[in-house]
């Protein structure tokens, strides 16, 4: 087979690490890929929404499926564009439409969805520029801290916890009023707070069954001890030890199960990944967001573990048969610390050149933000590089991928040394 992966960042370098694998594959591109899927397959110089040069690159190269890494290009639609033209309409799009993305492009459809199949979440209401007063209204009524939640996709960066009224009424003004995340924000929802510890869960769909992949834990905070500003994430492990059988059992249950049935009800298909950001709160799940693909860095502990073919599921997602494919995971555990630029997630610099990744022999590389330079890897993004270990215990594998990033080096380069110990 040839597969086209949509993508750049570490999510589409692990992608690449794990498809390389597969004894179906031909030939693989990644478009437009960074230093590190070069190893893997030919990367394309096209962004991921220039759907035309996608569709033909596609045509001109014999792709047999295309998947799409990155929410942006299937919010925007690139499986309807696939759908619409005749001569693109035989190659499958892992990734869902436009209907189905909207569990991500909109935070006030994905809170109506929930009510509307009884999934559980936190409380919320949704408010515009011309219900303001309103909103400010509803804040003054609820308990704190309070969530405030940019409707539309915001880089991760449209969610706000606002811990005193003044704070609260100060930041939905600027959101609607004065649109603080520009058109994402012309809608935000208010909603309550959940207390509890959060994890992820992945599903990967034909529209009709369902695989539930390994569970993944995050860390957004740049700081050691969950601390300072948001991030699009600064490590990750995979399996979350609280959640056991009876947790995930509860998940399955009461969210995967209705969100599934609930996406047939309303008449949406969905051919793809769904990633649950869940909070466990006193031992029950609560959805906090959907997203409508893999999470960065959680794919590059997630799929480690994965030791069948990624590309057969896959192929079960494309010709709608996922309930006859099956999968086997490693016992072991990853766990994956993210390197990034010096000033992340605030102002950083790109062009450092990065030395020494081939000194690390225990755990994989996968690189995020980088490009290469007349034959020299440099930086080119916030998050640079995801370095990922597989070991028996939780405990070995933080220390060998610890170890091995601090091996990697570039100007300014930060990580955070204490990912997954809250865990021991």
């Amino acid at each position: 087979m040839n597969i086209l992966i949509v993508g750049s960042g570490g999510r589409e370098s692990a992608f690449a690490w794990k498809i390389a694998q597969s004894p179906q594959l031909n030939q693989l591109y990644i478009a437009p890929g960074n230093a590190g899927t070069g190893r893997y397959g030919k990367n394309i110089a096209l962004k991921v929404t220039d759907f035309d040069g996608i569709a033909d690159f596609a045509l001109g190269h014999g792709i047999d499926m295309v998947l799409v890494g990155p929410e942006e290009p299937l919010v925007k639609g690139i499986h309807d564009y696939f759908l619409e033209r005749e001569d693109l309409r035989h190659i499958p799009v892992i990734g869902p439409q436009r209907a189905g993305a909207q569990l991500e492009g909109s935070k006030d459809f994905a809170k109506q969805f929930m009510v509307r199949h009884g999934i559980p979440t936190a409380a919320s209401q949704s408010f515009n520029q011309t219900t303001l007063e309103e909103g400010l209204a509803y804040l003054g009524t609820q308990k704190l801290p309070i969530v405030l939640k940019a409707d539309g996709l915001a880089g991760g960066k449209g969610v706000l916890i606002c811990t005193t009224l003044d704070e609260a009424r100060t930041e939905l003004k600027a959101m609607l009023a004065d649109a603080k995340f520009g058109e994402a924000s012309s809608t935000v929802v208010i909603e309550e707070f959940l207390s509890g510890i959060e994890l992820s869960v992945f599903v990967l769909t034909d529209g009709d069954t369902y695989k539930v992949l390994p569970a993944a834990k995050d860390y957004k905070r740049i700081g050691e001890g969950d601390t300072g500003l948001n991030t699009g994430g600064m490590g990750s492990v995979s399996p979350v030890p609280f959640a056991d059988n009876e947790f995930l059992d509860k998940v399955e249950e009461r969210i995967i199960i209705p969100t599934i049935e609930g996406l047939k009800k309303d008449g949406i298909p969905y051919q793809g990944f769904i990633f649950l950001g869940l909070m466990n709160v006193g031992g029950e799940p609560y959805v906090i967001e959907y997203n409508v693909r893999m999470g960065d860095p959680e794919t590059e502990s997630v799929l480690p573990r994965i030791e069948s073919d990624l590309l057969d599921l896959l192929q079960g997602v494309a010709q709608r048969n996922l309930q006859d494919r099956s999968f086997t995971l490693s016992p072991k555990t990853a766990a994956t610390v993210m390197l990034v630029s010096g000033g992340y997630p605030g102002t950083y610099e790109s062009g450092k050149t990065i030395d020494n990744i081939e000194s690390v022999k225990n755990s994989i590389v996968f690189h995020a933000g980088t490009t290469t330079e007349n034959g020299v890897v440099k930086t080119a993004g916030g998050r640079v590089i995801a370095v990922t270990a597989l070991e028996d215990t939780l405990f070995d594998a933080l220390q060998q991928a610890t170890a091995d990033a601090g091996r990697i080096y570039f100007e300014g380069k930060n990580f955070r040394r204490d990912i997954g110990f809250d865990l021991i």
